[in-house]
């Protein structure tokens, strides 16, 4: 009995509604990036498109120590963050802003590439953005939801007035959800920095050069 009380709170049947409550905040990004995208002024284009080339020629000059932490700060921020964010109180806020800036930036670099290139863009899109969102995506919730609920634990410790509230533990579970997730990043970091360049290289032949 003592054990549930302790992981009250953070436990299974709790983990459907905080995923719809950080989803709720993380499509509530997409949409905000979609409005803003649409007041981007036509300058972008051609900034897109230089940075489509500069992007492309990491391909030719081979990948250096600094595009190797570059993609790997992209594919493991969003995860870490929300990861760290359990031991904090704060992350009771943090984590939806977290969703909300993940969702936003995704949906802003999506909407710029198909406002720029039209409907060619949402290929272009998918093969810089695909595999990374298909990776980040699913490892940011399955970590996100249970911090949520461990923030929100710490949060209660916190603010509880002076009430008895239960300890906040960290089990194996914990961990061993940490690890799982950063070995299907290392994996789509690997898969993307082998495959990614080129599969743009071979859209772009085929669409603009």
């Amino acid at each position: 009995m003592k054990w549930k009380r302790q992981n009250q709170g953070v436990g299974q049947p709790s983990f459907l509604p905080r995923l719809l409550f950080l989803a709720a905040f993380f499509f509530g990004g997409v949409c905000l990036g979609q409005v803003l995208a649409g007041r981007v002024p036509d300058a972008t284009g051609q900034e897109l498109r230089r940075y489509l080339e500069g992007y492309l020629a990491l391909e030719n000059g081979g990948l250096t120590s600094g595009d190797l932490w570059a993609a790997l700060v992209l594919y493991a921020r969003y995860p870490l963050l929300a990861f760290l964010l359990g031991f904090a109180s704060v992350g009771v806020v943090l984590l939806p802003l977290t969703s909300t800036a993940f969702g936003f930036f995704l949906s802003f670099s999506v909407s710029c590439f198909t406002a720029t290139f039209g409907s060619d863009g949402v290929l272009l899109a998918l093969a810089v953005f695909g595999l990374r969102c298909a990776v980040t995506l699913p490892c940011y919730f399955l970590l996100a939801v249970p911090a949520l609920g461990t923030s929100g634990a710490l949060a209660s410790l916190s603010f509880g007035r002076g009430r008895r509230a239960a300890a906040v533990t960290y089990g194996r579970e914990h961990w061993r959800r940490l690890a799982v997730c950063a070995g299907i990043l290392a994996i789509g970091l690997c898969v993307d920095l082998l495959w990614g360049q080129r599969l743009l290289r071979l859209l772009l032949e085929r669409l603009f050069l």
